[in-house]
């Protein structure tokens, strides 16, 4: 068996291993692992066992966490904005069932081979290591791409809650293309924030979570709530410019799929549930549930948020950025406030 961990022993160890990468990677590209090599050998060179401290409640929660979150508040204006229209609704629902589908998978792997090693570990043991290797490069460019998105969001929802433009907190780089240009320091801030919480433990990432999970659920339910009773039916089927295409499905089949594809960025997060195996006290029982019962219950959710923001606006008067407080900026009949509560809970 090869020596792991001395590659980066010193300067002299790097560039010998790098040399030596060609011969590994036509020994190792379809070098396929076993469920038992996954749960024992690799599982022993990983380090110390970790504590089983989580429940399946907590997995929901995580669950919860890890998709809902500023996303959804910037992705469903775009979305609805540019592809669906009303029929946004019926986009959330269709991507939620692909998620849940997926679900399925990760929930069947998560349950044979309770690792932390998640979809990089599934791949492996399937189709080989150099697979594994580019699913996890993607994976990690799916979450750093999506929490940049995220993250950005937090700043334009933290302008809208205070009532200043997010420009002034933006520092731009004139060398730089147009719309590449503009450092989010408030969005660096908030990923470094969080980076420390998890870093700390997962017990106690698990319940600062469920804290702002349970707070951030509270606040989309205000914005359901609000969306029902101020909005207007007719704005499922009336847009406010009448030369734009009308109807629940102003742009057909093809919007409503281009919005699906546009918000199941919105669902990026449940996979991360799977990784969580090796932490969990009873992974047959709290996995299925973990991760199956956060994907249902956020796509209800997301369905109920989105059915709110078409009833608010019509759909060619959305603001693609932050579509919900946008809904009652400016008003003045007294609804003003709840642009600045919805800020909040962005």
């Amino acid at each position: 068996m090869e020596s792991h961990g001395s590659s980066f022993s010193g300067l002299n160890s790097y560039f010998r291993a790098l040399a030596q990468t060609p011969a590994r990677l036509a020994r190792r590209a379809c070098s396929v692992s076993t469920s038992h090599e996954e749960m024992s050998q690799i599982k022993a060179r990983s380090g110390s066992a970790m504590q089983r401290t989580l429940r399946w409640y907590d997995l929901v929660g995580l669950g919860i966490g890890g998709m809902v979150g500023a996303g959804v508040f910037v992705i469903t204006g775009r979305a609805s904005r540019l592809h669906a229209g009303p029929s946004i609704v019926v986009s959330y629902a269709i991507a939620g069932l692909c998620a849940l589908l997926s679900a399925f998978c990760y929930t069947e792997f998560a349950v044979d081979m309770p690792v932390a090693g998640g979809a990089f570990s599934y791949v492996r043991v399937t189709f080989g290591e150099f697979a594994a290797f580019l699913t996890g490069a993607n994976l990690i460019m799916d979450y750093v791409m999506s929490n940049a998105a995220v993250a950005r969001g937090f700043t334009s929802y933290l302008g809208s809650a205070i009532g200043i433009s997010t420009s002034k907190w933006r520092v731009v780089i004139h060398g730089l293309p147009d719309g590449f240009n503009e450092i989010d320091v408030f969005a660096v801030i908030a990923v470094l924030a969080i980076t420390l919480i998890i870093c700390y433990g997962t017990r106690e990432s698990s319940v600062v979570n469920m804290v702002l999970t349970i707070l951030h659920i509270l606040f989309i339910v205000f914005v359901i709530l609000m969306g029902f009773w101020k909005g207007d039916w007719k704005n499922f089927t009336q847009p406010a410019n009448p030369n734009n295409p009308s109807g629940f499905f102003p742009f057909g089949a093809p919007g409503v799929f281009n919005g699906a594809a546009m918000v199941y960025l919105s669902y990026i997060g449940y996979d991360a549930v799977s990784t969580l195996a090796e932490e969990v006290h009873n992974p047959v029982k709290d996995i299925p549930i973990g991760v199956s019962g956060s994907v249902i219950i956020v796509t209800i959710l997301y369905c109920l948020m989105a059915a709110s923001m078409s009833m608010l606006l019509p759909y060619d008067m959305i603001d693609a950025d932050a579509p919900f407080s946008g809904a009652f900026r400016g008003e003045s009949d007294g609804w003003k406030w709840v642009s600045n509560v919805i800020g909040i809970g962005g």
